[in-house]
Parts: C-alpha cells; sequence; structure tokens
C-alpha cells in the first residue's frame, strides 16, 4: 500500500471541490420538483405532490442501493480509482437529465396513464439520471468522508476538518436553488417553465465534469494507512458489532430525512402557500428580481436554508475543542423547538431557520459513528452512508401526507420526529461499546 504520513494540502483542496460539486448537483436535482412539477407534471393531479418528491426519492435510492460498492471499491483499488468511478456515474447521470429534455421535445404527446393521471416518459428518464445522481453522490461521499476524517492536517481534528468539507459543500448547495431559477430556466415565472429549457445547461455541466474528471486523474491522492483492508484480507469482526457505528447509520438516516425535507419540500409549501393567496413576501416584495431576473421566493427559501448550513458550517470549522456530543444534542434540541413554532404559525421563514442548527449534525454523527475502527472505516463509510436513504423516504412520506392531508403545514411532525432520533443518538446512541468476540 503506497502511504504518505506528511500531509500536504493539495488532496484535502482537491476533494474539498468535488465535495462542493455533489453539495450543488444534490441540490439542483431536489430543486427540480417545483419546475418539473409544472413542465412534466402538468397532467397529473391526483398524484402531482407524491410523483414530485419521486425526484428525491430515486436520487436517495442510489446511496441505499450502492452505498456498500464504494468501501468494496476503496478496498479492492483504493481512494482515487473509487473517486474516478463515481464520476464517470455522475457524468451518465447528467446525459440522463439532457435526455429526459430532448425526449419530451421530440415527443411530447407520449405519456403513461396512471388512473386520470398522464405521466410524461421523459420524467422517468429524469427518475433515472436521479438515481445515477444519487448513486454517484453515494459513491464520493463514501471516498470522502472518511479520507477527510484521516487525513491529519496539522493543527485539526476530524470533526473540524469534515465541517471545513461540509461547509463548501454547503456553499454550493446554497447557490444551486438560484442556479436552477436563474441560469437553466432564465428567470421565467412557474408557469412558463418548459423541459427543453434543461438540454443545454446539462450538457455543458456534464462537460464540466469531464473535465473535473480528467484533471483528478492527473492528481496525486495518495492511501492512508490502517483506513482500509487491503485486497484478499479478511476481517474477523462483523461491522455491525460497533454498536455506535449501527444507532449512527439510524441517526444518520433521520438526520439526511429532515434536512432534505426541509431543502427541497419548503419550497413545495411555499408554492401551496402563494398559490392560495395567503401572500409570502420577503421584506414586503412578493417577488425576488435581481438584474432583471425572477428568482422566486420559494428559491430564496431554499436559497437561505442551505445558505443556513454553510454559514454554521463555516462558524463551527474554528472549533476544534467542542464535543460532538454535546454539539448534536444542543442542535437537535433546539431546531426540534423551531420546526414546532413553525408548524403551530405556518411560518416558513422560521422552519428554514432550522438550517443553522443542521449545519454540524452531519459532521457530529459521522465522526461519533466511526470512532475507532481503523481499518474498518472505509467500509463502514459505506455502511454509513446506505442511511442516507432517509432522504428517499422522509420526503415522499412528506408528499403522501400532503396529498392526503390538502396540506403542507402539519407534515414538518416527521422532521420534529427526526430531530428527536438524532436527539436519543446523541445522548445514548452514540457511546461506544464493541461487542466482543
Amino acid at each position: 500500500m503506497n502511504t504518505q504520513k506528511t500531509y500536504s494540502l493539495g488532496p484535502f483542496a482537491v476533494l474539498t471541490f468535488i465535495y462542493f460539486i455533489v453539495g450543488f448537483l444534490t441540490t439542483v436535482n431536489g430543486q427540480f420538483q417545483g419546475p418539473l412539477k409544472v413542465a412534466f407534471l402538468s397532467e397529473a393531479e391526483g398524484l402531482r405532490n407524491t410523483l414530485t418528491t419521486l425526484i428525491s426519492f430515486f436520487f436517495f435510492l442510489g446511496y441505499l442501493v450502492n452505498s456498500s460498492l464504494g468501501g468494496k471499491w476503496i478496498n479492492a483499488h483504493g481512494y482515487k480509482p473509487t473517486l474516478l468511478r463515481a464520476l464517470g456515474v455522475m457524468i451518465g447521470g447528467l446525459l440522463m437529465y439532457a435526455m429526459s429534455s430532448l425526449f419530451i421535445t421530440l415527443f411530447p404527446d407520449t405519456a403513461l396513464r396512471i388512473g386520470e393521471d398522464a405521466v410524461s416518459y421523459g420524467y422517468f428518464i429524469f427518475l433515472f439520471g436521479s438515481f445515477l445522481m444519487g448513486t454517484s453522490a453515494a459513491l464520493l461521499q463514501v471516498v470522502i468522508n472518511p479520507y477527510i476524517a484521516a487525513y491529519e492536517l496539522p493543527n485539526t481534528q476530524p470533526v473540524q476538518r469534515v465541517n471545513i468539507v461540509c461547509a463548501i459543500n454547503s456553499l454550493g448547495t446554497t447557490i444551486a436553488p438560484f442556479f436552477v431559477t436563474g441560469v437553466i430556466f432564465s428567470g421565467v415565472s412557474l408557469e412558463q417553465v418548459t423541459a427543453q429549457q434543461l438540454l443545454v445547461p446539462f450538457l455543458l455541466i456534464a462537460l464540466s465534469i469531464v473535465l473535473t474528471t480528467a484533471v483528478t486523474s492527473r492528481l496525486s491522492l495518495p492511501d492512508l494507512e490502517g483506513t482500509r483492508t487491503d485486497a484478499g484480507k479478511s476481517q474477523c469482526r462483523s461491522i455491525w458489532s460497533f454498536r455506535h457505528l449501527t444507532f449512527g447509520v439510524i441517526a444518520i438516516f433521520f438526520y439526511v430525512g429532515t434536512e432534505v425535507s426541509i431543502g427541497v419540500n419548503v419550497n413545495l409549501h411555499a408554492m401551496e402557500q402563494i398559490e392560495s393567496g395567503m401572500g409570502l413576501s420577503f421584506f414586503g416584495k412578493e417577488h425576488l428580481v435581481l438584474w432583471g431576473l425572477d428568482f422566486g421566493i420559494p428559491a430564496l427559501l431554499a436559497t437561505l436554508y442551505w445558505g443556513g448550513l454553510m454559514v454554521g458550517r463555516m462558524v463551527f470549522s474554528f472549533f476544534n475543542n467542542i464535543s460532538s456530543r454535546v454539539l448534536l444534542a444542543s442542535t437537535t434540541s433546539i431546531a426540534a423547538l423551531l420546526i414546532i413554532v413553525a408548524m403551530l404559525t405556518n411560518n416558513l421563514w422560521i422552519l428554514i431557520s432550522a438550517g443553522l442548527c443542521h449545519s454540524v449534525m452531519w459532521g457530529c454523527i459521522f465522526t461519533l459513528a466511526v470512532k475507532g475502527l481503523g481499518e474498518y472505516t472505509s467500509k463502514a463509510s459505506g455502511i454509513f452512508m446506505m442511511g442516507v436513504f432517509g432522504g428517499a423516504v422522509f420526503p415522499l412520506l412528506q408528499g403522501l401526507m400532503a396529498d392526503a392531508c390538502g396540506s403542507w403545514q402539519w407534515t414538518w411532525s416527521m422532521a420534529l420526529v427526526c430531530e428527536l432520533v438524532m436527539l436519543a443518538y446523541a445522548l445514548w446512541g452514540s457511546k461506544v461499546k464493541i461487542q466482543q468476540d
């Protein structure tokens, strides 16, 4: 195994940039829920909210199905080859996005009938692309998370390094909503959105990822000693014998559930309020117009939410002496209170403020879950990423609940449950108790 004990900034910077791409494209995928609800699902009335949330469902299904593959690839081939394979899958997903636009342009009248609803076949191509994008994001995170945690830069702690990388990731998630509304859809009103507008932007993004892959292939990315098992070497202990990892997978399932639910479904809730005439404004303005482009209040809500995650991660990246357990317990308690108040008042501005609390939860849960795992770390990372499937389950359940109740207001009770589960992990489930052979 090629190891390097004097760690430079280069590999850390490369992985940080790729993590930015992951955050950016993850949120781009989620932000298509609102526009595609109009462009692809105009003839799907009864199940529109449910069908719309399938975008996030298929994205995070990629995590469930293929996360463990990342750990196997790392052990068999190393970090860098796995990273390059993951970028290749991302390119495939972006091409599917573009193909969905091309298909609906060429065959606008082809659709699948589900009861009285009609769903364009182009929408299902987009869902497959979403699955590939989720698979790519899972594989990339399987590489990046343990690598960053183990990559010992001077004067930094694992949770601090993870928070730095996550802060850059959040920069991508913050600008993504405006990218969707202002660049891909050119700032047009939601009612004027068309699927044809997807084609050129996604071909250009795919080209940029091709260039990123080519550059990454020429960079040095050393293996890290003691973080993976050499091919052919068996591990004597079951990965599930690590109690704090098992409960960490459960905790991350609920964390990503609430993080993604707010991040992608707050747009749909905002659209509901606007359509019902409740009046959703920002400092008295019902439209956010920048440089002649109408970015929309729903996009602003999502941007502020993801921006809260970015700011929180940047701030806490400077603190290296705070216990992960204490930080997780504190932030989950505050987030739970914010969600309760938001539901009672039907106030989306209070709801998105939970992003500040969510900013550190990923880093806290991950570092607690992989603590003391040694050579099991790479495998544990793949198992851990399976928990990200919560990002598929909870937004979909919330969409079903919204269709059943006729409103999004009380569906945020699901997010509240998620916060309480994470609080339990901080107080009890994160304690390291390893099952004896």
